[in-house]
């Protein structure tokens, strides 16, 4: 008996000594590692997309993920789109052009740089707005001016024509889309779009689309790109980041990560 019990404990000493004691280098995390080494690095989570890259931090003329848009299929020089989405356009101008509907790009990125012009602009009062409007002297509570602005205009930081994957398309105006040239361009894409990866993010506002700006029937996002960027925004972006503009406090109050970045039609997620 005391042979089997002698047996029994030099084994267990063995399998100690040579198993628990000793450690796989390829089976157990090194603990001794600093956090940065061990943490997951968000940036390059989702192809490698950064959240400066999300909030148009970034030259898009200089920057390889982009390209000129070309004269036939642009309203104005000097448009930059993302690559994937510029490619994604011109299959569907195309079909379009060949279906007698002709699509023009009027805008397209936006870096933050071009965001805080347009913002500024309208929070000094120095760009006017709704047929004469200077908001600086009609609105001088801030978030009230803010949410005045927001039903057009993106802050810095927020919008989707940061991304390259955005597109106004033929005018600015829901009027124009609603008779005439304009109808049958909106319907063709109302049909058609998505089967280019194309999606209206600013529909019409109600029940299903409480929040957000107003419907904007010449804004077409270019989904398969669009949401990877939206999964970064989903980790990352918060309202503290929301800075670096006139009129930036008040992106907290009004919640306009959660209601203006992320308020899209639900066909557009």
């Amino acid at each position: 008996m005391r042979y089997y019990i002698s047996i029994t404990l030099v084994l267990f000493a063995f399998l100690f000594f040579f198993g628990c004691g000793s450690e796989n280098p390829k089976s157990k995390k090194n603990t001794n590692l600093a956090p940065e080494e061990v943490s997951v690095d968000k940036s390059k989570t989702v192809s490698d997309i950064t959240l400066d890259r999300v909030m148009g931090k970034f030259n898009p003329p200089t920057d390889e993920k982009f390209t000129l848009i070309e004269a036939p299929y642009a309203g104005r020089e000097d448009m930059y789109l993302h690559k994937e989405t510029y490619a994604a356009f011109k299959k569907m101008h195309a079909a379009a052009n060949a279906d007698g509907i002709k699509l023009i790009i009027r805008s397209a990125t936006r870096n933050f740089l071009s965001q805080k012009f347009i913002w500024e602009g309208k929070w000094t009062g120095r760009r006017l707005v709704d047929g004469g409007e200077n908001l600086k002297d009609s609105t001088p509570d801030p978030e009230a001016r803010a949410l005045k602005i927001l039903r057009w205009s993106s802050m810095p930081g927020t919008s989707r024509h940061h991304w390259g994957t955005d597109i106004d398309l033929n005018a600015f105006t829901n009027d124009y889309f609603e008779h005439g040239e304009g109808y049958k361009v909106y319907n063709w894409l109302k049909a058609n779009a998505h089967d280019y990866g194309f999606c209206q993010p600013y529909s019409e506002k109600g029940v299903n689309r409480p929040d957000g700006y107003n419907e904007e029937r010449w804004h077409w996002s270019y989904m398969p790109l669009a949401r990877k960027y939206m999964a970064v925004a989903r980790q990352q972006m918060s309202n503290e980041a929301i800075t670096g503009f006139e009129g930036s406090s008040t992106a907290g109050e009004i919640d306009v990560v959660g209601k203006y970045v992320f308020g899209i039609d639900k066909a557009c997620h």
